[in-house]
């Protein structure tokens, strides 16, 4: 099931709106990691970027398989052998992997879904005692060159109140990543 306004530009212009290396560390990627899992993985964005910082494997997951063989083939062309692309369906019937298996969950530009509190319901569950999501979305503000309509765009203290109802502590309330997205880093109870 797509996500809502969720169809991609060229990778060239969607690459230019981040710095990967950078959202990833200060969300809490951590180079001991042994599973990370990017829900609605796109290009691999930011699942090639992980799959470089961590000891572990990236589950890219993707609704979408033109976006999965964009992942495959962006991991392969680096030499990546820790990048696992999966087309899966998460929105409807989870990642299926499972539970407690993840160190790190990253769903970026994704809360303007049906059910934000059930992706962050599905991260809770695979994620270990004590692993953490790393949320980005775009900035609440009409003028983003880019991004859901403001009617379903999340402010950053809807995804903070989700991310509680979900479970999670809150680690980094907010983070700004100029010029147009925020982040939000959570974590899983120890026990």
């Amino acid at each position: 099931m797509k996500v809502r306004e969720s169809g991609m530009p060229a990778e060239d212009w969607w690459s230019s709106f981040f710095d990967p290396d950078l959202i990833l560390r200060e969300l809490g990627l951590e180079p001991s990691c042994q599973v990370a899992v990017d829900m609605g993985s796109g290009y691999g964005t930011f699942a090639i970027p992980a799959a470089r910082q961590i000891r572990g494997v990236v589950y890219a997951l993707d609704f979408d398989p033109q976006m999965v063989a964009a992942c495959e083939a962006r991991a392969r062309a680096a030499g990546l052998q820790n990048v696992i692309c999966r087309q899966c369906d998460f929105v409807a019937g989870g990642t299926g992997l499972a539970g407690g298996s993840a160190g790190f969950v990253m769903l970026f530009n994704i809360l303007h879904a049906e059910n934000p509190v059930g992706l962050l319901q599905e991260a809770y569950r695979i994620l270990a005692p004590g692993g953490k999501v790393g949320v980005i979305h775009w900035n609440y503000d009409p003028t983003t060159p880019r991004g859901p309509s403001m009617d379903i765009r999340p402010r950053p203290e809807q995804c903070q109140d989700w991310m509680r109802s979900a479970g999670f502590r809150l680690v980094k309330p907010r983070v700004d990543f100029p010029p147009y997205h925020y982040g939000i880093a959570g974590q899983k109870a120890e026990t």
